[in-house]
């Protein structure tokens, strides 16, 4: 019911209209949302019916919680370091073409120190293990439901989509911010240690951790920024698309799409026209484009912009270029093509181009009914009884 939960001891998980209170000993919450989602494709294939999954894993958004052998194999691994790490990860996405161009990686963030003057270097290492470990799983675990696709005859008439939702999370999981939420206790009795404590190793049921800001820098390279944010380290993430029977093998493609496009794709995709009225409702329109042409191998241009705001922060994509801006500070303007990094900043040689993308966002603000963020916070804030955003 909440936007992360215990792994090894949830309290907010539904199992349709009711709470679930008692969990095994070997519960974990990325094999048990996966373990359900094979059933339900098992009962659509039983049924002969198509069917429909939105498959949504928690992982790996915090708390920090693995299996052991899963953190094992991660042990190590990351103890070069965050800056080496992080420059490392540019050169090989540079190397491999998974970049549009070679970019200019950005600047370690302001509010991480060098790696060197870190004072808990293992305690560091070994978070970003137990991050990598709940990737691990949850890539073991998307093995699995493709394995069980495989098996059931499903794997070549099945159009899968992952994603992410957005860039790496820079919080920092403090006792008394957002942790105290939670409970303390596990549902064996167990006390849980909550916030970031050094040399407290992360990753079993009694604690509860974020990988935090450094690390998240990590997994944005070479953007800036991070979740909560819209410059591209909060809101680039690749997409895989597979479907032997309806995508054409090819190299990675870069042009710009967005969550809203998905829905118009799988439309498309099953040969379905989208509802405009139902019993009587007149439905939204849909804002996406389809995804079809790009995925038969066709040359694809967005026709129209793209929009973002998230908590004051705004952004508006048209083309190959982008229009951002920091709640409260100017707008910035880039050429994602050649500066996707977001480094050179235009809008100063550019006025007239900003404007106008300024005022499509303008346009599409108010059509969509944004909340300028100084009046939207303070109704949130009541609303959860909270005297600031950090709890």
């Amino acid at each position: 019911m909440d936007g992360a939960a215990h792994f090894f001891s949830p309290h907010y998980v539904m199992e349709d209209d009711t709470r679930v209170l008692d969990v095994p000993e070997d519960y974990y919450i990325t094999d048990a949302i996966t373990d359900k989602a094979v059933a339900m494709i098992e009962d659509a294939v039983a049924e002969d019916s198509p069917f429909f999954l939105y498959l949504a894993h928690m992982a790996p958004h915090w708390p920090l919680h693995a299996w052991p052998e899963d953190i094992a194999r991660y042990d190590g691994v990351y103890r070069a370091g965050w800056d080496a790490i992080r420059t490392a990860r540019h050169e090989t996405l540079n190397g491999s073409g998974a970049l549009q161009a070679n970019w200019d990686i950005s600047a370690r963030d302001a509010d991480v120190p060098p790696w060197e003057t870190v004072e808990h270097k293992d305690w560091e290492a070994n978070k970003m293990a137990t991050y990598a470990a709940m990737v691990d799983r949850l890539d073991q675990s998307i093995g699995r439901l493709v394995s069980e696709l495989k098996r059931l005859h499903q794997f070549d008439d099945t159009l899968i989509l992952f994603l992410s939702d957005n860039g790496g999370c820079a919080e920092f999981m403090a006792e008394d911010g957002w942790a105290q939420f939670y409970p303390d206790l596990t549902h064996d009795g167990r006390q849980i240690t909550m916030g970031n404590v050094p040399d407290l190793a992360p990753g079993d049921a009694c604690t509860f951790q974020s990988y935090d800001k450094p690390w998240a820098n990590v997994s944005n390279a070479p953007f800036r920024l991070f979740k909560h944010y819209v410059h591209e380290g909060g809101i680039s993430t690749p997409l895989i698309a597979h479907w032997p029977r309806g995508i054409v093998a090819q190299k990675p493609v870069h042009a710009p799409c967005h969550v809203v496009d998905l829905l118009p794709t799988i439309l498309d995709a099953a040969g379905v026209t989208p509802l405009h009225d139902l019993d009587g409702h007149e439905m939204q329109s849909l804002q996406g484009e389809s995804l079809m042409s790009v995925f038969e191998g066709k040359d694809w241009t967005r026709e129209n912009p793209i929009f973002f705001e998230h908590e004051g922060n705004a952004a508006v994509r048209l083309g190959q270029f982008k229009l951002v801006r920091l709640h409260g500070q100017d707008w910035e303007l880039y050429d994602m093509e050649a500066d996707r990094t977001e480094l050179k900043n235009l809008i100063h040689g550019d006025r007239s181009r900003a404007r106008d993308m300024r005022r499509q966002f303008d346009d599409w603000a108010q059509k969509t009914g944004v909340l300028p963020w100084d009046v939207a916070l303070p109704r949130l804030l009541a609303a959860w009884n909270l005297e600031s955003v950090d709890g």
